[in-house]
């Protein structure tokens, strides 16, 4: 049930539904896997029609889409146990491989989408910054659902406010259960609002975007906010408590200033992807 007095009880299942079966047992369709795979569902089809309207073949959405969700999954996994919980997976490593239980960073994803584009640009001869120009744009939206899952299971809670639209998370047992910051939802929001402002930039030059134009402003104001929003948000791991920055403002950081200079560089020096992506329904190179 959600009632709003002066604050907003969030008390929604993170289930949609969940059904016993003779061999399998009980089985339940979540919130936050539905949202998840939404993002890379959607994120196809706006790829697709972006592909068709600079004329680039239309296979390329189905290869590229393979390499963005090994690269996503491979990398939030491993970013949180590296990241957030190094002591724990690394005394028993087959734990990493149980992602059933929970765990992905934003900032892994990141670095792993990222190795990922690269090995896929450079198998396939795409240009790597107009590669990342395109894919961030549908990477937001995928963060604005993956964000909005995490309100669902009642998880990266706020701090306690004493603001009208704040949540009181009551499926949250590991704080008190009082009025918080909807972080989840600040971001999901903050996340959508890109989405939509690059897609705007790229509909306005498509294939005449300077490089790496949509890839720095998308770097830059998403971990810009993402520092910021850190300062509401209660401390994920135990070790942030005593930390002046926690791990997702120290990860941050670098981010920003790589997506600084490349903005910056999109500006002083304008110039077009070095590989004409019209020409790029080639088969993959051979040694």
């Amino acid at each position: 049930m959600i009632s709003i007095l002066n604050y907003i009880t969030w008390n929604v299942s993170d289930e949609i539904f969940r059904v016993d079966l003779p061999v399998l047992g009980s089985i339940a369709l979540r919130w936050y896997g539905l949202l998840f795979a939404s993002g890379f569902i959607f994120g196809q089809i706006i790829l697709t029609r972006m592909y068709k309207a600079e004329r680039v073949s239309e296979k390329w959405v189905d290869v590229i889409t393979l390499y963005m969700i090994v690269g996503t999954v491979l990398g939030a996994r491993l970013g949180h146990c590296l990241f957030y919980e190094p002591d724990v997976y690394l005394s028993d490593p087959i734990r990493i491989l149980k992602i059933w239980e929970g765990g992905l960073a934003s900032h892994g994803a990141t670095v792993g989408i990222l190795l990922a584009l690269y090995l896929y640009s450079r198998k396939y001869r795409f240009d790597y910054l107009w590669v990342l120009d395109r894919i961030v744009i549908v990477v937001a939206l995928g963060g604005a659902l993956i964000r909005l899952g995490n309100l669902f299971n009642s998880e990266i809670v706020g701090k306690a406010t004493n603001v009208p639209w704040a949540f009181v998370f009551m499926r949250n047992y590991e704080f008190p259960q009082v009025p918080r910051h909807p972080a989840q939802l600040y971001e999901s929001i903050s996340s959508f609002l890109i989405f939509l402002g690059l897609l705007f930039l790229w509909s306005r030059k498509k294939e005449a975007t300077p490089r790496g134009r949509i890839f720095g402003l998308f770097v830059v104001i998403l971990f810009t906010l993402r520092f910021l929003y850190e300062f509401l948000k209660e401390a994920q791991v135990e070790f942030e408590e005593s930390m002046t920055l926690n791990m997702g403002q120290i990860l941050s950081i670098p981010l920003i200033l790589v997506g600084l200079y490349i903005l910056i560089r999109s500006y002083t020096h304008p110039v077009l992807p070095v590989n004409n992506p019209v020409d790029l329904d080639l088969e993959p190179k051979t040694k």
